[in-house]
């Protein structure tokens, strides 16, 4: 156990697509993470076609949160507190998945919405990310939803979670081959039209500073970008991608099938289908809103929740 002076905490990220777990040391100097760890499970994988979280699913996602929390109480973590994103809340069945993972895990889930979602991605990003010129857009480009955050003047201006997420939209256009540049296109108006329908006006209008991406997506975009062999989330943070370079990673997705894809460095196990999708995702946002650059962050939704724990009575 850490000397009476620190304490030690864990969040878990229940995500659509991702497990995401961190487990930090607090002192009166702030924190630091101790330990990290990720994992693709697919929990919304089919929800879109049945409307409900699948056995199988929900197992490998419960196996992941399981581990974690134990990892994290045997490092000394005195709290470990879940946070269930859109597949559990849009699920017919996911309040009783979140109630069973309580008992088996042994913590609190919180299953938010998508407003909380956004907020807390927007706090973690601004915790791990400095001197960026504002406004700022967030956007957060997950397995059953994407999060825009516009942050101005020191708060949220505005904020929304669409219904865009890269694990239905690998379901509808699968690309088990090199990529169908008409399929491709197909896949890309569905985005465009989306974002262009849904977003908010107080969103869809703003003039953006600073365009900041997070999630699995955009972080491996970095580490592509970078060149890394094995990803590195301190080089990664803060990277500056631009169009380009994400045009140019979109290409080399393209003219590999799914298992070439997968072999690549920084694209972890489960994600070699889901790329595609969600780069056409990123190309769409930034189109969106005429920005030809976006900085990268590696810290989202468990930084935030780290950074809201903090803020809560001893």
């Amino acid at each position: 156990m850490p000397p009476a002076s620190l304490r030690r905490l864990a969040t878990i990220d229940l995500g659509s697509n991702t497990v995401r777990y961190l487990l930090v040391e607090v002192d009166g100097a702030g924190w630091r993470a101790l330990d990290q760890d990720q994992r693709v499970t697919r929990l919304g994988q089919g929800l879109a076609a049945a409307g409900r979280l699948g056995e199988a699913p929900m197992e490998r996602a419960a196996a992941a949160v399981v581990e974690y929390a134990e990892r994290a109480r045997r490092l000394g973590a005195e709290v470990v507190r879940i946070v269930a994103t859109s597949a559990v809340r849009e699920a017919v069945n996911g309040r009783d998945f979140a109630a069973a993972l309580e008992g088996a895990a042994g913590a609190r889930v919180s299953i938010v919405s998508g407003d909380d979602e956004a907020r807390l991605t927007v706090r973690g990003v601004l915790a791990g990310l400095r001197d960026l010129a504002p406004p700022l857009l967030v956007f957060d480009v997950g397995g059953g939803s994407t999060e825009l955050t516009l942050w101005r003047d020191g708060g949220v201006a505005a904020a929304t979670s669409l219904r865009l997420g890269v694990v239905p939209l690998a379901e509808r256009y699968p690309f088990p081959g090199p990529v169908d540049p008409s399929r491709y296109g197909d896949l890309e108006r569905e985005i465009r039209d989306q974002l262009a329908r849904e977003l908010p006006p107080a969103i869809a209008s703003a003039d953006v500073g600073t365009l900041v991406g997070t999630a699995g997506t955009v972080t491996t975009l970095g580490a592509l970008d970078l060149g890394l062999s094995d990803y590195d989330p301190a080089r990664v943070q803060g990277h500056r991608l631009t169009r380009a370079a994400v045009i140019a990673q979109l290409a080399r997705f393209c003219a590999l099938t799914v298992d070439g894809r997968a072999a690549l460095p920084c694209l972890e196990p489960g994600r070699a289908d889901l790329i595609v999708p969600g780069v056409a995702i990123v190309l769409a946002t930034m189109d969106a809103f005429r920005v030809d650059t976006l900085v990268v962050s590696d810290w989202s939704l468990r930084e935030g929740l780290v950074a809201e724990l903090l803020e809560e009575p001893a």
